[in-house]
């Protein structure tokens, strides 16, 4: 019996280390981890100890012989990527990151965010050294994208949260939450306290298709709808056109299938998680009975990654569609695919796309419907969106590069909302320098570089150090270059002593903002919606506007 690593895995490698037979891989040290969907346990090397267990933060690895049917199909994942990735064990001993000396007393960092990129960085931190942290957020609660980003049906990655509320117990950690970095403090006033400031603030914008009737109502960011159905309070109030029977999404990555299953989810099952209320009454009222997704390119170039995609197998009362036509290959993808040395995950892509198109359909059902080799052109409505027109391309050969070309046929389709999904974006952050191709800070090793030059005691981690890819655990190994960076700085001396301590910042933030949210508040705030969920029977109800986080904080 071995175990086995499932769907929700976050890739941020607390399993590695702890296996004492070193079968877990790609490892954050492999060029491959950089990419990977997931990890995987060596069924033949595994011993059966459930080290990896008690150290995953999402609840993702399970006993083979205790997989729900929902997951079995990860025992044959698992063992795949060693047919193609033979272990080859690795006992050097683990080398423990050194701290700082003691005598250069305590090192003080502000962190920028309250994401998973700023609670690893914070995690990190009070791991390796003597520290003082401040964490500060614009809304008045922690966790970014683990609250307002992941979807309500993927309980088991919240859990992460849980990892790092442990963590984070003690006062060395202090929260500044509805504190917002340019108007209640701003950057020069945080070096002034502080050693180092690190700028975790993800991703907040996202990319637009750049067609006519985009701004449309009825059309929107995917990140709007997201953060609508999470009770983002910056969201709260904005509706969304669920008269229709058909929705679009346009980009086919993990986000855009989390938008496609709460369209389509029985709301009696999303009512068992901890969606906001105002997005489940909505739901219950949609009309909507069918979700079409656009990608550019073909199946097995998709954004979606193979176990987001696996798991639309077992939605109840959702057929996946999929026209066998849509799966011809290019020249180029086809070699891809005959190849014997292909990815397993890769191979298992088109294998599902396959077995969606031959699965026959229940006309009661609702459907989320794939297209492949479809770029938009224009959304089409005079006073709101009802229709998007789209072009079909062929991919072809540029330069050694895959493109999508278009073909010169178009196609039209009637749908009264539209949300693209084509990717977050940066915006730029005052006081610091900000490249707008890339949408990220400039940075070197996590140390902020303005020229050629590093800005003393400025580093960022996350998507605004490194742009909007990977998952949640991505961002453990960024943060930990980061702060590698930062410390190192540290005991070389080029950080300068803050002039102003703890005690001094918090009596400027009081007087800035009397409602700042701090550990109790937040504390305060998590409790009473753990209540009111108890009492339904759901995870948590989330208070939704800013005002009724700030009454629940006061108690």
């Amino acid at each position: 019996m071995a175990y086995v690593i499932t769907q929700r895995c976050c890739n941020d490698a607390s399993c590695v280390t702890e296996c004492p037979v070193d079968c877990i891989r790609p490892t954050p040290d492999q060029p491959e981890f950089a990419t990977a969907e997931m990890l995987y346990i060596d069924p033949d090397t595994c011993i059966d100890c459930g080290a990896c267990v008690d150290a995953c933060p999402v609840d993702a690895i399970f006993s083979e012989d205790d997989l729900p049917a929902s997951l079995a199909r990860y025992r044959e994942i698992n063992a795949a990527y060693f047919q193609r990735h033979p272990l080859e064990s690795n006992f050097d001993p683990l080398v423990t990151p050194a701290r700082p000396p003691k005598d250069l007393g305590t090192l003080r960092v502000a962190i920028v965010g309250a994401g998973p990129a700023a609670c690893y960085a914070a995690d990190e931190l009070l791991r390796r050294s003597d520290v003082e942290v401040e964490m500060f957020d614009r809304l008045p609660t922690p966790w970014g994208l683990v609250r307002a980003g992941v979807a309500p049906d993927h309980a088991g990655t919240k859990n992460v949260a849980n990892m790092f509320d442990s963590a984070f117990r003690r006062d060395t950690l202090q929260y500044y939450l509805n504190v917002e970095v340019g108007e209640h403090i701003d950057h020069r006033e945080l070096l002034d306290h502080h050693h180092a400031v690190i700028y975790a603030v993800g991703a907040s914008s996202d990319r637009k298709l750049g067609v006519p009737g985009e701004d449309l109502p009825g059309s929107h960011s995917a990140t709007e709808f997201v953060a609508w159905y999470n009770g983002h309070p910056d969201f709260a109030d904005r509706e969304f056109d669920l008269s229709g029977e058909r929705a679009v999404i346009v980009g086919n990555g993990n986000v855009a299938l989390d938008v496609a299953r709460v369209l389509t989810v029985d709301p009696d099952e999303l009512a068992k998680t901890d969606i906001a209320d105002h997005a489940l009454d909505a739901l219950r009222r949609s009309n909507i009975r069918e979700v079409v997704i656009l990608g550019r390119r073909g199946p097995l170039q998709a954004a979606y990654s193979t176990p987001e995609f696996l798991a639309l197998t077992h939605l109840k009362g959702v057929d996946v569609v999929v026209d066998p036509a849509e799966l011809e290959l290019d020249p180029h993808s086809r070699a891809l695919l005959d190849d014997p040395n292909i990815e397993p995950s890769l191979r298992l892509k088109y294998t599902l796309a396959e077995e969606y198109s031959t699965a026959s359909h229940d006309p009661s059902h609702k459907r989320i419907v794939f297209r492949y080799l479809a770029t938009p052109t224009a959304v089409h409505g005079t006073d709101k969106a009802t229709g998007i027109e789209f072009a079909h391309n062929e991919l072809t050969q540029e330069n050694g590069q895959l493109v999508a070309t278009a073909t010169g046929r178009t196609e039209t389709m009637e749908t009264g909302l539209v949300l693209r999904s084509i990717g977050y974006r940066g915006v730029p952050v005052p006081g610091l320098p900000f490249d707008d191709r890339r949408g990220t800070v400039p940075s070197e090793h996590g140390r902020v570089i303005d020229g050629a030059e590093p800005l003393a005691g400025v580093y960022v981690s996350g998507w605004i150090k490194r742009g909007p890819r990977g998952v949640i655990g991505s961002n453990r190994v960024d943060a930990e270059e980061t702060v590698e960076a930062l410390i190192a700085d540290f005991v070389a001396g080029k950080l300068t002593a803050p002039i102003g301590d703890r005690a001094a910042l918090q009596a400027l933030l009081a007087q800035r903002q009397p409602e700042l949210v701090d550990r109790k508040g937040w504390k305060t705030i998590d409790q009473a919606e753990k209540s009111a969920g108890k009492a339904a029977g759901r995870p948590r109800v989330k208070f939704t506007t800013r005002a009724d986080l700030l009454k629940a904080a006061k108690g």
